[in-house]
């Protein structure tokens, strides 16, 4: 897929419920939503771009000597975030796929990111996530753990049938756990967004079922292991450990 028909877009805002104004904790001497920009700009895959309605967080991507543009305060999800982003950025619609990537991702592996992008390589896919299997017992009855149900259609790889918050599927076999992270076919995107929340997504508080309800198809990318989502000072300190590691290690 040509590097100029790829769009990363990275929505990011200062309120979140467990731990605000975390795009701009520190890790390692660099606020998180760097980390995240540096992970997605080393998958070479097309312009990485922050989309928030955060000045701080404007400031500090452009310090960084990245770009971030403005967007709304109304929006209701990261999907709506990065739509408006995508109009403001590329009126022109040169770019065909576009990548949602999350702000609190600051261990995503590129190679996990070029994986779901290339699954859009079939044009059958409308969206494309990804997917670990669950390894820790205490994952598999955890409701904050989101699991896939898929079908397996080639080596690593499945048709997604459904997400849920439950244990599923029942019986023996693997679990797996949901990446939320998105690459979409542009109109895919253009239809998502258009369509109104669906029952199921309303129920299990799953954004992504509105697609399946509304039969688009996902496919999902099966990667050795989850990134880890900060979403409380627990998670911060660990994501510092991870990549002082990392930077050790390099």
């Amino acid at each position: 897929m040509p590097k100029r028909d790829v769009l990363i877009l990275i929505p990011a805002r200062m309120a979140a419920t467990r731990l605000p104004g975390k795009p701009l904790a520190d890790i390692g001497g660099r606020p998180m939503i760097e980390h995240v920009i540096r992970r997605a700009e080393a998958a070479h895959l097309g312009k990485v771009i922050v989309a928030t309605d955060s000045e701080p967080i404007l400031a500090a991507v452009e310090k960084a000597g990245f770009r971030a543009l403005m967007t709304s305060t109304d929006h209701a999800s990261g999907s709506d975030r990065i739509f408006e982003a995508l109009q403001i950025v590329d009126p022109e619609r040169k770019a065909s796929v576009v990548v949602n990537v999350q702000g609190d991702l600051p261990t995503l592996e590129a190679d996990d990111l070029r994986a779901a992008v290339a699954l859009l390589q079939d044009e059958k896919v409308d969206i494309a996530t990804l997917a670990a299997e669950i390894v820790r017992d205490e994952e598999r009855d955890n409701p904050n753990v989101v699991k896939v149900v898929g079908s397996p259609i080639g080596p690593k790889r499945l048709r997604a049938m459904y997400f849920t918050r439950a244990t599923a599927p029942h019986g023996v076999g693997p679990l797996y756990h949901h990446i939320g992270l998105y690459a979409y076919r542009r109109d895919a995107l253009e239809r998502f967004v258009s369509l109104p929340p669906s029952t199921l997504e309303k129920r299990e508080k799953l954004e992504q079922l509105r697609a399946l309800e509304n039969e688009m198809r996902i496919d999902v990318a099966l990667v050795n292991s989850v990134p880890l989502g900060v979403d409380t000072p627990e998670d911060l300190e660990t994501a510092r450990r991870m990549l002082a590691i990392d930077s050790l290690l390099s």
